[in-house]
């Protein structure tokens, strides 16, 4: 294994088309890929093993790392290479046309353009091509076709067009095409790599009319973040805050709705370890949570195709007599059986690489509670839920009743026995208080004295037996004396308020016990798997939010200031960080840590006394005055 040939993972840019998604490297090496969609297997994965995986390589000899950005409030990326003698800028784009609000509007051919343009004196452009089907599993064989390339392993076939003149040659795992091209400013070229072989046709003159269509697609669906742009809270954020949105929205798929964690697989949580996970699919947690994040910049489609396709999932799978599930594929399937990649080294000799996850079969009761807010997220800015949805809504509040006595996995997906964790009892609290609000105030269908009764019943089961008195905290699950980061949610969910002396404790004894150098790890205890994990970025921002909340300001504040300055060159966050050296860790990007930065800037922005153009943030005091208002005794013991 050659370390040093693998880049950090900060280094990268995502470029995707709503039905997968690409990592660019600073080197111009695109060393991720799946094709047609980020569940499938990869064509490019060097990012997994650099001499097996592949790549689609364009750079200039020597050149090393280049500058890179997106184009303005889009997901068209640009990397700049310059040396005494020249400069190359290399547009990298998935074709997307049409409107992208939403599901079904948009169009996304399976290719990639590479743009090269030399602004600057002349450079030597070079291209290495070298796509490794299956997951590098078969051998790849590339031979000449008309205006191009064909590469196959004799199951699956892609195309590079733009090349008159290259060299195939012999490597591990079949052949890889090199070619160079001398350029001179005010000379562009065009490399398209499309998957299949429908389309033989190479025509670079559409390669500009192309990338301004993809611009407009998603510079259309950006200006649609009005509660963003309304006002001056946002302030110098309004850029990191838009490409968190961007990223949410790269992360959606367009025909089903459904909302992945991240496009990447086996990016580990500790390099060298073995927590490495398939993060490719739809958590109804993260999708839920991300959800609501897009609802509060403007988003609402993207929030109702999320509970449309819950819907439509539940209800096949429910005729099958299954339970609803954690996580699905994109396109909703439940098979998501874990496979090893033994002939993959992995990220800097992190394995095993892992395809598929099998925590899709634990039990994860939080799942009830976050559907359930995002309804009442959409219900309380005037989205008229459907009958449809009102009764799958009903169904997931009753099984909620009939659930919250059992133990489950939690909501880390820790690979031990069941226990009856805090946080997912205080989840299907949640569920039920928004049931009970939704049948008040919305026309839920349901038997709201039984949804009351039951959420009554678990908050005191939790303040009697997860509230530690001589901790002066929440603990991780009952009986346990260890934290766990998910409780600082309880204010934010409204449970207790944040004034509370049992959230004070907890805010205390996280950052004692759980926080290092301005980083949250989500706990500290014995999951069931060995080595060690980053800090995670969302519980940093649920720390900064509970703060704001609390009163203490000015450390939310910093803290929130420091994870601002974490974001990597173009804006975009991984799941977990290093808290010794801030090196990026674990699947990347990552929607919960997108999903934290977005909350964090509307809840610091309300507890430093700005106009939040938004309904009144849960967790607040004129929200749960509103409430109180509306049901007396809410919040009662």
């Amino acid at each position: 294994m050659r370390e040093e040939s693998y880049k950090p993972i900060a280094d990268y840019a995502v470029i995707g088309n709503l039905r997968t998604a690409a990592l660019v490297g600073t080197d111009g090496s695109i060393d991720w890929c799946c094709f047609p969609y980020l569940d499938r297997t990869s064509v490019f994965a060097a990012l997994l093993d650099t001499r097996r995986g592949g790549r689609f390589r364009v750079s200039t000899p020597g050149a090393g790392r280049g500058m890179q950005w997106y184009v303005e409030n889009t997901n068209v990326l640009k990397t700049e290479f310059s040396d005494a003698t020249g400069t190359l800028v290399v547009t990298d784009l998935m074709p997307l046309l049409g409107d992208i609000e939403g599901r079904a509007g948009s169009l996304a051919p399976p290719e990639l353009y590479r743009i090269l343009t030399c602004v600057r004196g002349s450079v030597e452009t070079t291209v290495e091509w070298s796509p490794r089907f299956e997951y590098a599993r078969g051998t790849t064989q590339i031979s000449r076709i008309p205006d191009g390339w064909f590469a196959t392993d004799g199951r699956d076939d892609m195309t590079l067009f733009g090349l008159a003149e290259a060299e195939v040659v012999e490597e591990e795992g079949g052949h890889t095409l090199r070619a160079t091209l001398p350029m001179r400013a005010g000379e562009r070229h065009v490399l398209i790599a499309r998957w299949g072989t429908e389309d033989l046709t190479y025509v670079p003159e559409r390669a500009g009319m192309l990338e301004a269509r993809t611009v407009k697609a998603w510079r259309t669906w950006a200006r649609r973040c009005e509660p963003v742009r309304a006002g001056e809270w946002a302030g110098s954020l309004l850029p990191l805050l838009i490409r968190s949105t961007l990223v949410l929205k790269l992360l959606t798929n367009a025909a089903t709705g459904a909302i992945a964690a991240a496009p990447t697989t086996s990016l580990p949580e500790d390099i060298g370890g073995v927590r490495n996970w398939d993060y490719r699919f739809a958590w109804i947690r993260d999708s839920a949570m991300t959800a609501q994040a897009l609802i509060v910049l403007g988003h609402k489609a993207e929030a109702v195709d999320l509970l449309d396709w819950m819907e439509r999932v539940s209800a096949m799978y429910a005729r099958e007599e299954q339970e609803l599930r954690i996580m699905y594929g994109i396109h909703g399937w439940s098979d998501l059986r874990e496979e090893e990649l033994p002939h993959f080294e992995g990220y800097r000799g992190s394995s095993p690489v892992r395809i598929g996850n099998d925590a899709a079969a634990q039990m994860q009761l939080e799942i009830y509670g976050e559907l359930l807010n995002t309804a009442y997220e959409l219900a309380r800015r005037g989205f008229g839920l459907s009958g449809q949805e009102k009764g799958f809504l009903g169904r997931i509040a009753d099984e909620a009743c009939t659930l919250w006595r059992e133990p489950d996995h939690g909501i880390w997906e820790v690979r031990s026995e069941r226990r009856h964790y805090v946080y997912s009892k205080v989840m299907l609290w949640t569920a039920l208080d928004r049931a009970v609000h939704l049948a008040d105030e919305y026309g839920l269908l349901g038997d709201g004295e039984r949804w009351a009764r039951n959420a009554a019943a678990i908050r005191r089961q939790v303040l009697e037996q997860g509230y530690d008195a001589e901790r002066g905290a929440f603990v991780q699950f009952y009986g346990s004396r260890d934290l766990d980061a998910a409780n600082l949610r309880i204010p934010l969910l409204e449970f207790l308020p944040p004034d509370d002396e049992r959230v004070a404790g907890t805010i205390e004894r996280t950052m004692d016990e759980l926080m290092e150098n301005g980083l949250v790890y989500r706990y500290r205890t014995d999951d069931g798997l060995p080595g060690e994990e980053g800090a995670f970025g969302l519980c940093t921002f649920w720390l900064i939010d509970v703060l704001a909340l609390s009163g203490r300001v000015g450390e939310a504040r910093s803290l929130f200031e420091r994870m601002v300055d974490r974001a990597n060159h173009v804006g975009l966050y991984p799941e977990q960080f290093d808290p010794e050296t801030d090196e990026f860790l674990g699947n990347f990007p990552q929607a919960f840590t997108h999903i934290g930065l977005i909350n964090s800037a509307l809840y610091l922005a309300y507890a430093e006394g700005r106009a939040v153009p938004e309904h009144a943030l849960i967790g607040t005091p004129e929200h749960r005055a509103a409430l109180e208002e509306r049901r007396p005794g809410r919040m009662s013991l």
